[in-house]
């Protein structure tokens, strides 16, 4: 991975409004998560093929994929690391430190240049 390298984020539909705004929340750790946020290596996978991993191999639901990069990630200070036990695509980007504002913050960044970028798969 680099600062190039496309991180593919699984968008949940519950992130989603009606009128289409995705929620920082999808770019922003849950407690559980032990501050990272679980990712795709774009370096890896298509973007389809991640979709399709997620949703039918993982069973997990999504409703597209939206990416972040190496760049804007470490713009805010945030290690990017492999972590392919979980499987040979997975990343993580890595919040740990991060007070619960600055998390926030973060995210609105992250959601703000994903969205910039637009969906790079939505389910059909």
């Amino acid at each position: 991975m680099n600062q190039d390298t496309l991180l593919y984020r699984q968008i949940p539909e519950r992130y989603v409004s009606p009128d289409g705004h995705v929620s920082s929340l999808a770019f922003r750790p849950m407690p559980k998560d032990e501050s990272m946020l679980s990712v795709y290596d774009g370096d890896k996978i298509q973007p389809e093929e991640a979709f399709v991993h997620f949703t039918h191999t993982l069973g997990c639901s999504s409703v597209g994929i939206l990416a972040v990069n190496g760049a804007e990630c470490e713009n805010k200070s945030l290690a990017v690391r492999e972590d392919y036990g979980t499987h040979p695509y997975h990343a993580l980007i890595d919040f740990s430190g991060k007070k619960n504002k600055e998390c926030r913050t973060i995210s609105e960044y992250l959601r703000e240049m994903a969205m910039k970028r637009g969906w790079l798969y939505e389910k059909h």
